[in-house]
């Protein structure tokens, strides 16, 4: 099968009622760039408008993602902020609902018509919401197995950060790729390495690797980490500044480290590290545009729940723990979804 390669994710900030519109557009110029269905295109927009609307009218700081999904053939709606946060969600998802004097019908209404739709909210906390419109086809229990996202530097359209994944014959292989510096030199190295993965990602990431450095010779070179994933094991490996987590619940997090070098400059000899899995364990590859706090609470704070919805984690990452000022790209998996 070949690997899913995904396009620069798109970055709204919620910080007025014309965001809200802005956001709306940029669904709709993602489906169709997707060559979705132009009903799957407008449902998607009508959920992007819904989320944004509540940010612009409850929240502090609030910022919407759209891109194209990681699994299946649809879009990804990722809603964050850091407002007043809601104590019972159960509550606002009822019709009739509602924190305003209106019908009350927004929540209620991006949970029928998004294929997949995760929310969560403390009081104080804010509130983080994933939502993925999907193509028929795609089978219920990998709808959600996958989260993502690739944002450019702020103010910059190329990403010199890149992800992609891939069926493979033994399990699904993901990889995150982190092109030196940013801008379009960074996006050539990324896309190549990108475009190597998929032309064989059955190969033993060894393998990959090799292949990737001989193709960027001739670029400015990339850091890049692999994990293959099967419900009950993974093998990761990784070069350069990027890493990988395996989270799960009564676990530490157990990170995942990549060995110094430069992929198309000074490929290091790479071992393969072979980890077991448990049904409730999520993977994720990251780069170094994203922080490593998500791994331990801050002072006085609390940690993300280890058992966090891989489509939440990806709103979570990209709101309050991407750098602006760099690319940056994760992908989170669950294993045993994907089977």
């Amino acid at each position: 099968m070949s690997a899913a390669a995904l396009p620069p994710s798109r970055h709204v900030r919620v910080d007025h009622a014309s965001a809200v519109y802005a956001a709306t557009r940029t669904t709709r110029e993602t489906g169709r760039a997707a060559g979705l269905p132009d009903v799957l295109t407008e449902r998607a927009a009508v959920v992007t408008s819904e989320l944004a609307s509540n940010l612009n009218k409850h929240a502090v700081n609030g910022s919407v993602v759209v891109q194209r999904s990681a699994i299946g053939h649809g879009v990804d709606v990722l809603a964050a902020d850091d407002g007043p946060g809601m104590a019972d969600v159960g509550h606002w998802l009822l019709d009739g609902n509602s924190t305003t004097a209106t019908l009350g019908t927004g929540l209620g209404a991006v949970s029928r018509m998004a294929t997949v739709f995760r929310i969560r909210s403390a009081p104080g906390g804010g509130t983080v919401a994933g939502a993925r419109l999907l193509a028929p086809g795609t089978p219920a229990g990998r709808a959600a197995a996958i989260g993502h996202f690739c944002l450019p530097r702020d103010g910059e359209e190329q990403c010199g950060d890149a992800v992609a994944v891939a069926q493979a014959h033994d399990g699904w292989t993901a990889v995150v790729v982190d092109g030196l510096g940013h801008g379009p030199d960074a996006a050539e190295a990324a896309d190549l390495a990108v475009r190597v993965f998929g032309q064989n990602p059955d190969r033993p990431l060894t393998q990959q690797l090799a292949s990737m450095h001989r193709a960027l010779r001739a670029t400015r070179g990339a850091a890049v980490a692999l994990a293959r994933i099967a419900p009950h094991r993974l093998d990761f490996c990784g070069v350069g500044n990027v890493s990988g987590t395996a989270v799960g619940p009564g676990r530490e997090p157990r990170l995942l480290l990549s060995v110094p070098g430069i992929v198309g400059f000074s490929l290091p000899a790479v071992q393969v590290r072979q980890a077991p899995l448990s049904d409730g364990d999520l993977v994720l590859l990251q780069t170094d545009g994203v922080g490593h706090g998500w791994r331990t609470p801050p002072p006085g704070g609390k940690a993300l729940p280890l058992t966090a919805n891989a489509l939440l984690l990806a709103a979570e990452l990209a709101h309050r723990h991407r750098n602006p000022r760099d690319d940056a790209a994760m992908i989170a998996l669950h294993p045993h979804w994907l089977a």
